[in-house]
C-alpha cells in the first residue's frame, strides 16, 4: 500500500475529500463560472459539513445549469419549486432562493468590473495571501479581508455571504493558502503565488 502524503487534518481519509484537498482546495481560481460555483456551494454548506456538499456537487451542477450564472439568474418560481423537490441538493428554501438572487448580483458585478474574478481578487491585490500555519487551530474562521469582502457582497445584494462563508470561499479558490505548512500541497501552491 502506497504511503499517504501529509495532508491538512480536515481532509481525513474519505477519497472524495482527499481528492478535493489534493487537487482543488487552495488552487487559485480566476474563472468566473468556477467562482460562481463555489459561491453557490459555500452558501449551501452553511450549517452543514463540506463533505455533505461535496457529495451533492454533481447534483448541484445539474440542478443549477452547470453553474451558469446567466441561466440561474433566469430561474423562476416554478423552477425554484422543482429545485426544492430535488433530493440531490440541500432543499432549504432560503439557500435555493439565495442562489438565484446571487446569480443576479453576480451578473451585475461582472457588468461593472468586466469579470467577477477581477472584482473578487482585488480584495487581495490580485495574488494569493500565503499563510504559514503550523496547525489547523491557527487557521481563523474569518479575517479583516473576509469581513470587508462579505460586507461589500451584502451591499451588492448577495446573501449567505457572511464573513465565515466568505473566508471558506477565499480558501477554496486560492485567495489564501491555508494549507498547514507541513501539508504536501503547501509549498507548491506557495511557489505558484510568487511573482
Amino acid at each position: 500500500m502506497a504511503k499517504q502524503p501529509i495532508r491538512c487534518g480536515w481532509a481525513g481519509t474519505d477519497p472524495l475529500y482527499c481528492d478535493y484537498h489534493d487537487t482543488e482546495w487552495g488552487v487559485p481560481v480566476k474563472d468566473d463560472r468556477t467562482l460562481f460555483e463555489f459561491l453557490i456551494l459555500e452558501g449551501a454548506q452553511a450549517g452543514l459539513s463540506w463533505i455533505t456538499v461535496l457529495r451533492k456537487r454533481e447534483a448541484y451542477r445539474e440542478a443549477f445549469a452547470g453553474f451558469d450564472p446567466e441561466r440561474v439568474a433566469r430561474f423562476d418560481k416554478r423552477k425554484l419549486e422543482s429545485l426544492l423537490k430535488n433530493p440531490g441538493i440541500v432543499r432549504n428554501r432560503l439557500k435555493v432562493e439565495s442562489a438565484v438572487k446571487n446569480a443576479r448580483a453576480f451578473l451585475e458585478v461582472q457588468a461593472e468590473f468586466g469579470s467577477f474574478a477581477k472584482y473578487q481578487w482585488a480584495f487581495v491585490d490580485g495574488k494569493p495571501l500565503i499563510n504559514a500555519r503550523s496547525t489547523l487551530k491557527e487557521v481563523p474562521a474569518r479575517t479583516e479581508i473576509s469581513d470587508a469582502f462579505s460586507k461589500d457582497l451584502k451591499r451588492r445584494g448577495f446573501s449567505f455571504v457572511g464573513s465565515t462563508i466568505v473566508y471558506a470561499h477565499m480558501q477554496a479558490v486560492g485567495m489564501v493558502n491555508d494549507h498547514v505548512a507541513d501539508c504536501f500541497r503547501y509549498k507548491p501552491l506557495a511557489k505558484r503565488a510568487r511573482p
